[in-house]
């Protein structure tokens, strides 16, 4: 049924991560794990849409779902850089007038998305990185947690298998990663959210994709929401989020055509492994993954939501 206001369904789709994951390891008892976090993602930004709330109230929730939970690379369950520190990243980007906030190299931060939220809302600037981000979030009074909050055994397992074969692993393919969403409110208006810790083992100081806005996160009215996840350089080289957009826009492709050249063809010539979620302006959601499997999920206004892995 259509909406009221705007002529077009909500819709809400949410990512955990693309890479190389494996369905021989993947027991049915790990997998219900994932889909059930994913469900509870989903649900958090579903119940605002649901209530006539922003599409940026819902992707903020439904991303604070996902750091908050350690199977997923943000938040808690964020990686070790190689020094064997957390450096976290996360961006927003509001469709109407394409308002967006990034932070970047955060350690203390319960839920950066949050926070770039802040800088986005209560700052002039777009992007706060290191230590004066972390000054601007105690300002902003957002909740702060101990290094302790965000080392997990099941990470600091990795960075030492990392460490030791002197390698820098994308977290995609442990399985796990980037997290992100993207939504379409009954005001029809877009907004997108990306969330992240980083890489296995990189080095200190080093920024994917995730708080570039027109890499990692994108939205305009009218047009498109994107959230990415994959190889941050390949993704910053291909501006991918930003690609599709111009796609829709300029080239006059439909979502699905646009996410497939960018993901399929452009990103696989370059190099870069991932994929993306987006959702256009009428409500039609497009989830291409160039890897093996993306933990993602996705719900339309009167339809009930899906999971899925592979």
């Amino acid at each position: 049924m259509k909406n009221k206001d705007s002529g077009s369904p909500f819709a809400l789709a949410i990512h955990g991560g693309a890479g190389t994951l494996r369905p021989e390891r993947m027991t049915g008892e790990r997998a219900e794990k994932y889909k059930t976090a994913l469900r509870e993602a989903l649900a958090a930004g579903e119940a605002l849409l649901k209530s006539g709330k922003s599409a940026l109230d819902a992707v903020e929730a439904a991303v604070i779902a996902l750091e908050d939970n350690p199977l997923f690379n943000a938040g808690k369950g964020s990686v070790f850089n190689q020094d064997g520190n957390i450096e976290m990243e996360a961006s927003v980007m509001w469709g109407p007038i394409q308002e967006a906030g990034a932070v970047s190299l955060l350690s203390r931060v319960k839920n950066p998305v949050s926070l770039a939220r802040a800088v986005m809302e209560h700052s002039p600037h777009v992007m706060l990185t290191g230590m004066g981000a972390e000054d601007f979030a105690l300002k902003m009074g957002a909740e702060m947690k101990p290094p302790a909050y965000f080392h997990t055994t099941r990470r600091r397992n990795q960075w030492e298998r990392a460490r030791n074969s002197n390698t820098i692993h994308l977290d995609h393919d442990n399985p796990k990663g980037t997290v992100g969403a993207v939504a379409l409110d009954k005001k029809g208006h877009l907004a997108a959210a990306t969330s992240t810790g980083g890489m296995t083992c990189k080095l200190s100081g080093r920024m994917g994709d995730t708080p570039v806005i027109g890499a990692g996160t994108y939205a305009k009215d009218g047009c498109v929401a994107v959230s990415c996840t994959g190889h941050g350089e390949f993704f910053i080289r291909g501006i991918v989020a930003y690609d599709v957009a111009c796609l829709i826009e300029y080239a006059g492709l439909s979502l699905e055509a646009a996410c497939q050249r960018v993901i399929h063809e452009k990103q696989k010539t370059l190099g870069g492994m991932g994929g993306l979620i987006a959702i256009g302006s009428k409500g039609e959601i497009a989830l291409p993954f160039n890897t093996t499997g993306m933990y993602r999920g996705w719900v339309r206004e009167g339809e009930v939501g899906e999971v899925a892995i592979f």
